[in-house]
């Protein structure tokens, strides 16, 4: 009987060394507390603004001009025609590829927001990396940006306890 219990103790503290525990944090709750993200933030939108009103200006201009060309065509020779044609073509290419360098896919807009941004991503991860080998957590969810979380204990709510790490208080 001794040897029974002695092997289910055994066995119970294996299982007790390998079961995982959980948690989650929220992103997004996290990132709303921060100074630097906030600063990040204004600065983006600071930049988007100025951007797109230049932008703006530019197709302005190219409208304009295409109201220039219509109303002067009739005075124009084919030659002449052609020419302005084709410069008004140009010009709206090159507004659209200066549209595309601001907010295209791996445009400035998309490299700043990594420049900015990235850094305060990583700072949160290396926290949440410590907090779980630290806690002896197996997983931690993001609960932000719809994850797929059914139920959610707030015991296991992480994210003020990330946000003391970096420094911040709630």
């Amino acid at each position: 009987m001794k040897k029974v219990a002695l092997i289910f103790v055994f066995l119970l503290l294996i299982v007790q060394a390998y079961s995982q525990k959980f948690a989650y944090v929220d992103s997004e709750y996290i990132l709303s507390k921060m100074p630097a993200y906030k600063a990040a933030q204004d600065k983006l939108n600071q930049l988007s603004k100025e951007w797109q009103k230049e932008i703006e200006a530019e197709f302005q201009e190219v409208n304009k001009m295409v109201k220039d060309f219509q109303t002067e065509k009739i005075l124009l020779t084919e030659e002449m025609k052609t020419l302005r044609e084709q410069e008004l073509v140009n010009r709206e290419k090159e507004v659209k590829d200066l549209q595309r360098k601001y907010f295209g896919q791996d445009g400035l807009l998309f490299q700043k927001r990594v420049e900015l941004i990235k850094p305060i991503q990583d700072e949160i991860y290396n926290a949440i990396k410590v907090m779980a080998e630290t806690g002896n957590y197996g997983i931690i969810f993001d609960t932000s940006g719809g994850a797929s979380i059914l139920y959610t204990d707030p015991k296991h709510d992480k994210s003020d306890e990330i946000l003391e790490k970096l420094g911040y208080k709630n």
